[in-house]
């Protein structure tokens, strides 16, 4: 009876002293972890809400205000929005800058792809040099290139020079202040990004693949046309949204190369604030861009992701 008494007596003295659970030193290190990891990201975070989050909240503040220039009087509205669709030259604008900027994805493209794809076919000592070559433009001011080009697409400049020359046309082509000029401006700036994106996307095409389309007798178009692009569409598209978004929101090449000729909307946006001092139409005007902007993007990359664009290379 002694004995079984000890025993009860111990088994109590241990259910009274409960001991830890055994997961809690990884909640711990879990928490620890977590606390870190936030601490880390919290001057990113801060950066990004007080230098980006903030003023586009006070700008879309703005674009509500209505100010009457007569008076002076504000009051708020959607009537900035009303009067930009309503205005046959600001509707204008926004075709154009649309059209330009599908025209400077369209020539990046062209041009990009077969640069990509001669990288992808390199060895990589050599695969390294041309990725220098391609990124190398972008460590050049855009005001310089632009410049550059303003001199090459004068009525008298370098082209229309060798043009007139070779007697290919009678006199100067009108380059400079026109659609062409900007175009050729924003495809010479942002064609290292499309070449990037899609050379990334052809880097992760197991070669095997096109060695087994050969030996089942595809030639090499064949094989290109379907493994190698329906398999690189992910870096198109990604190119494709990069090239146009930046074109659409591109200022210093189409104020320098197209002027009051082409009234993009990033620079109707830069006068309508700075030179007449409409802060609140402006404000309206740039989120108008923004929205046009994402909506497009939204659109055509919803539209690869439900695979509408591989069954055309099927």
């Amino acid at each position: 009876m002694e004995t079984i008494g000890r025993h009860a007596n111990q088994a109590v003295d241990a259910g009274a002293q409960p001991s830890s659970p055994p997961d809690l030193p990884k909640r711990r290190r879990r928490h620890a972890r977590l606390v870190s990891g936030w601490l880390m990201l919290a001057p990113l975070l801060l950066f990004i809400i007080g230098f980006f989050v903030v003023p586009m909240l006070y700008i879309f503040y703005l674009s509500f205000i209505e100010v009457d220039e007569a008076s002076g009087h504000a009051a708020y509205g959607i009537q900035n929005y009303i009067k930009f669709f309503t205005d046959p030259y600001y509707m204008n604008s926004l075709w154009l800058t649309i059209k330009v900027s599908v025209y400077t994805v369209i020539v990046s493209l062209v041009l990009g792809y077969p640069v990509a794809l001669t990288m992808s076919k390199c060895s990589p000592g050599v695969r390294g040099l041309l990725a220098l070559l391609v990124a190398s433009p972008l460590l050049v001011s855009i005001v310089v290139r632009n410049f550059g080009w303003f001199l090459l697409l004068m009525p008298n400049g370098t082209i229309n020079q060798i043009l007139t020359s070779l007697r290919i046309v009678d006199s100067p082509l009108k380059l400079l202040f026109s659609e062409i000029g900007v175009v050729i401006g924003m495809s010479n700036a942002y064609l290292p990004f499309m070449i990037l994106a899609i050379a990334t996307s052809l880097y992760n095409i197991d070669p095997s693949l096109e060695k087994a389309s050969s030996i089942l007798g595809a030639n090499p178009f064949r094989t290109f046309l379907s493994v190698t692009l329906p398999l690189s569409l992910p870096g198109i598209v990604s190119g494709v949204a990069l090239v146009f978004s930046m074109s659409m929101s591109s200022y210093v090449t189409p104020a320098l190369m197209g002027g009051p000729n082409v009234p993009m909307m990033p620079v109707v946006v830069y006068d309508q604030i700075l030179h007449l001092l409409r802060w609140t139409y402006g404000s309206a005007i740039s989120y108008v861009l923004l929205g046009i902007t994402l909506i497009m993007v939204t659109v055509f990359t919803r539209m690869f992701e439900k695979g509408r664009f591989r069954e055309a290379f099927r």
